[in-house]
């Protein structure tokens, strides 16, 4: 710890001093696990990055991928102080110690990930939902920071949804299904795989408008090619992404109304969303907002993986500082 500067009045004795951390003084690791590759940063005591790598991964067995998160680690940690707690972020639904119960897009159910990493690396090692690491470095870093409530919604494969309130994040067993893609957007949309009409898993994955914009215009498209020709003025990827951003429009205003946020964290791979149907954002939320309201304040994030591995350094950083070893279920 280190003075900062400014001393406060006790009003009994001498001044209080206010203290600091020095940022350098430690290093952690933050990881995003997916289906075909994890990324790995290096980051100091305030989740600033200063190194990242990757590997790509050719087998998911549960221990060809620990092996290869065990590598990457090491390689992270080489040449630089001592790493204090490694932070795993990864889309499933998880137990405690590390425990992951279910990672659909992995395969896997009941993998002790947490314990294998720990094992291979000697290092203090925390799995955690990428959705609670990625709001958690929000809520001490980001646009969270000092705020009573604030929300983050991510857009990509799936659509998360975390809620922080009086300095803690809701959640309760259920945390890590995905339920707000059950939240309903359009009476007359498509149909999602659990038969939801006009869901949020229907209309605002990458997956949803990918297949919608290629119907439309006859051919296959990838989710960056269905949003250019959307911001280039193609009629039908144009239709199909407002129609979307119309949808995340009324999601942001059902979670206003209902959570009262003061700021609301736009991030995920499918972030770039909220760019190109800006408009017909605008137009689903005064829809579903009283006109007295005030705007909603948006922080809009790159959607880089890079947002995702810091969630997961902060998940460390917390363990390290408040002696957090096991998720909360």
């Amino acid at each position: 710890m280190v003075e900062a500067g400014e001393q406060v009045d006790g009003k009994v004795g001498r001044p209080q001093q206010l203290l600091d951390v020095v940022p350098a003084s430690r290093r952690f690791i933050g990881m995003k696990l997916m289906a075909d590759e994890v990324v790995g940063v290096t980051t100091d005591l305030r989740a600033n990055v200063l190194a990242s790598q990757s590997r790509r991964l050719t087998d998911r067995s549960p221990d060809a991928v620990a092996d290869i998160v065990a590598d990457l680690a090491r390689a992270l940690a080489a040449g630089t102080p001592e790493v204090m707690a490694l932070g795993i972020g990864i889309g499933g639904f998880l137990g405690e110690q590390g425990q992951v119960l279910s990672a659909p897009f992995l395969g896997w159910q009941d993998v002790p990930l947490g314990l294998m990493i720990e094992t291979r690396t000697g290092i203090p090692t925390m799995v955690e939902n990428d959705l609670v690491a990625f709001t958690e470095y929000e809520h001490w870093f980001g646009a969270g920071r000092g705020l009573d409530r604030f929300a983050v919604v991510t857009l990509g494969a799936g659509v998360g949804y975390g809620l922080v309130i009086h300095d803690e994040i809701v959640r309760n067993d259920e945390f890590g299904i995905g339920l707000v893609g059950h939240w309903p957007l359009d009476p007359f949309g498509p149909v999602c795989s659990e038969g939801h009409r006009g869901c949020a898993k229907a209309v605002l994955t990458d997956t949803a408008i990918t297949h919608a914009v290629s119907q439309a215009i006859g051919r296959p498209v990838s989710y960056p090619e269905a949003l250019d020709l959307a911001a280039s003025g193609e009629p039908a990827a144009r239709r199909v992404v407002d129609d979307a951003g119309r949808g995340l429009g009324r999601l942001l205003a059902a979670i206003a109304n209902l959570t009262m946020p003061e700021t609301v964290v736009l991030g995920g791979e499918g972030v770039r969303l909220a760019e190109v149907a800006a408009a017909a954002i605008d137009t689903g939320l005064r829809a579903d907002r009283d006109p007295r309201t005030r705007p909603i304040p948006l922080t809009i994030r790159s959607g880089e993986n890079i947002e995702w591995c810091r969630g997961a350094a902060v998940v460390a950083i917390q363990t390290f500082v408040l002696g957090r070893r096991t998720a909360e279920t």
